[in-house]
């Protein structure tokens, strides 16, 4: 089961193309100025089984991708690695948002999991002080946007934005 807050069926604005957007309930980084406060409570939201959302995302044969935002969806990594998986097998790209930096996450075997059916992972805390309504699927300037498949591919961290190869 997974944990959620709530889900948006046609975002055009937490990825690139028309997206499923999962909201997952729970968040740890409690960042100041959070656009979803309301995702903070791990006990908050209400839980759907991962057949229960792949039903909802079939709904739309327009989807080009899902969206994992929160929340915290590393809080729930291995429950949603399998929900990934299934997207991907739809033809589905994945897009994460996490507080958490890429340089942890690939050093934890339950973050791995999920990154290994990830496409595009946007990293970092939202951090008020460096917020931007001039940037492009992020909140703030500190955050990136990373090719997880190529980053996890070649050992250094690749950003989507701009495909520019940075040494890790």
């Amino acid at each position: 089961m997974i944990r959620l807050s709530g889900v948006a069926n046609d975002s055009i604005v937490d990825g690139t193309g028309l997206r499923f957007t999962l909201f997952t309930q729970g968040c740890p980084h409690k960042c100041k100025g959070c656009h979803n406060p309301q995702t903070h409570d791990f006990e908050a939201g209400y839980e759907a089984s991962v057949d229960e959302i792949i039903e909802m995302i079939e709904h739309n044969p327009l989807l080009d991708g899902v969206t994992f935002s929160g929340g915290e969806p590393m809080c729930q990594a291995e429950e949603l690695s399998s929900l990934a998986e299934r997207c991907q097998r739809k033809g589905l790209n994945i897009w994460v948002y996490t507080g958490y930096l890429w340089e942890r996450l690939i050093r934890e075997d339950k973050y791995l999991k999920l990154l290994k059916f990830t496409d595009v992972l946007v990293d970092g805390p939202f951090i008020l002080e460096k917020r931007s309504l001039d940037l492009q699927f992020k909140g703030s300037s500190n955050q990136r946007i990373i090719d997880v498949q190529k980053s996890l591919e070649n050992g250094n961290l690749v950003l989507w934005e701009n495909n520019i190869l940075i040494e890790a």
